[in-house]
């Protein structure tokens, strides 16, 4: 770990683990147990994941508008994996009191009375009215633009993170996340997911609000990632590429007809090598086609047509893998170019901006 820090300053600073090891193999019995909370877990990846955490049996929480798709999806996984700690929340991810309720009941729930880990998985995808073509400007009382989706994948998203950053670090038993832990040795988790997109690293035409929720899901992430170390929270992010869920609209299934699409299973696979493993801290991957691969000498992938023993299958890539050290150099020469400007201003500077200081202090109190 010595080495990684001091090739990772701005990582060993705010506790990022290694880069992501997509080898890695989930240990999915090492979530027995864990209280999760999953919005949006009635369809589609939350689905996914609710399943394969309560075949793990974990104690998971669904969250869902959806309340006759919810609760019969409960029973039904209770019966297939006979774990009786599944529960389903009805939750609008919208509504801050909704999920405030969420987060309380859930915490009741729990056995231990907190929640290890929550995932921030509600969405929807834009509407038959596409920002990029306004209507009806033209009458006396025009409608705005219906903003829904933000409503969804960022306000609610927003939401799930602002009470997940109270109740993690308030987990019974549970320690500051730590990338040199050893999993075996930790009993409960301080962890949140954010679901992002391909929308979140790419533009999208015809899906310019979507693609504003999804970019900011990964701000989200990019923010609480240098921060959450203080209250011990590990955050990791997962964008997918397009999959074969509700959210998949007709214009953009045409538009993709004839390629490959994403397996949802994958996704699920990403997020329980976040969540099964204690010592991810603050890594972000998207999930694409599993494709066959292979890596030459200088790091590059190639895709692999015919047998090649060197090759392998391949859905999971690390995101973002550089970027804080390319923060770190960015900052260096702002910063060294600001203490050079300071020093030629020197001291008279100084008292010139303390005077402009003392000027509108004292002016604000005469407003």
């Amino acid at each position: 770990m010595g080495q990684e820090a001091a090739k990772h300053p701005q990582g060993h600073l705010i506790r990022q683990s290694p880069p992501f090891d997509a080898d890695h193999i989930p240990d999915d019995p090492w979530m027995k147990d864990k209280v999760v909370i999953i919005t949006g877990g009635a369809s589609g990846f939350g689905l996914g994941m609710f399943r394969r955490w309560a075949a793990a049996q974990a104690v998971v929480v669904m969250a869902d508008i959806n309340v006759a798709r919810g609760d019969r999806l409960v029973r039904d996984v209770k019966k297939d994996t006979a774990n009786p700690n599944l529960h389903f929340i009805h939750c609008d991810v919208t509504d801050w009191k909704s999920q405030v309720s969420l987060f309380r009941e859930a915490a009741k729930l729990s056995p231990h009375g907190g929640i290890d880990t929550v995932v921030a998985n509600a969405g929807i995808a834009e509407g038959k009215r596409t920002f990029e073509e306004p209507n009806d400007i033209d009458l006396a009382d025009p409608p705005p633009p219906d903003m829904s989706i933000l409503d969804v994948n960022l306000k609610g998203v927003v939401y799930t993170s602002y009470l997940a950053l109270w109740y993690l670090p308030r987990n019974p038993g549970s320690f500051p996340a730590d990338p040199n832990c050893v999993p075996a040795q930790v009993a409960r988790d301080r962890h949140l997911i954010l679901m992002g997109s391909l929308a979140s690293l790419l533009p999208i035409p015809g899906s310019a609000l979507y693609g504003t929720s999804k970019h900011a899901v990964a701000g989200l992430y990019r923010n609480l990632r240098a921060s959450s170390f203080m209250q011990g929270i590990r955050v990791n992010l997962i964008c997918p590429y397009f999959v074969e869920t509700p959210l998949l609209t007709a214009p953009v299934r045409a538009l993709l007809a004839g390629g490959v699409l994403c397996k949802e299973e994958d996704v699920v696979e990403a997020a329980t090598r976040f969540a099964a493993n204690p010592g991810v801290v603050g890594r972000a991957v998207s999930v694409g086609p599993k494709l066959k691969v292979k890596q030459d000498v200088k790091g590059e992938w190639h895709l692999v047509e015919g047998e090649d023993p060197g090759a392998e299958q391949r859905a999971i890539w690390e995101i973002y893998l550089h970027d804080l050290e390319d923060a770190d150099v960015f900052q260096r020469r702002c910063l060294a170019i600001i203490n050079r400007v300071t020093e030629l201003r020197g001291w008279a500077g100084w008292a010139q901006d303390m005077v402009t200081a003392l000027v509108y202090g004292f002016g604000s109190l005469w407003r």
